[in-house]
């Protein structure tokens, strides 16, 4: 099942361009890690989830790298762009081998199944 997007046809012409770049220094970071990285954890201060997907990754000895952008006082229209750019709507987003996996209790569940190691191979 593909995930609603507005149709660029439904988007005014004299926007398109500010929809289509909104905050796009932010995505290409990100973007530029999961091409660098097998595994990557996008965070924020503060939120006990990301603390806890990066936990479960130590004690299962993989490696990630993390990306924390702000915190619940701050930054939110920044982090706005990704949610909007993945469809994930809750932080951390945890990507493998590119691959969006979801936040914190998917990275438990497919680490508990074996899915994750098979994932990086």
């Amino acid at each position: 099942m593909a995930r609603p997007v507005l149709d660029e046809s439904l988007i005014h012409p004299a926007i398109r361009d500010k929809v289509a770049t909104n905050r796009m220094e932010l995505v290409r970071e990100v973007q530029a890690a999961i091409a660098a990285h097998a595994v990557v954890v996008v965070g924020m201060a503060m939120n006990p989830m990301p603390k806890r997907a990066r936990k479960l990754l130590d004690e299962a000895g993989v490696a990630y790298h993390y990306l924390e952008y702000g915190s619940y006082f701050n930054t939110w229209r920044q982090r706005n762009a990704l949610k909007m750019w993945t469809g994930w709507p809750t932080f951390p987003m945890v990507f493998v081998k590119g691959v969006l996996v979801g936040g914190a209790d998917d990275v438990g569940k497919l680490l508990a199944s074996g899915e994750l190691q098979k994932m990086l191979g």
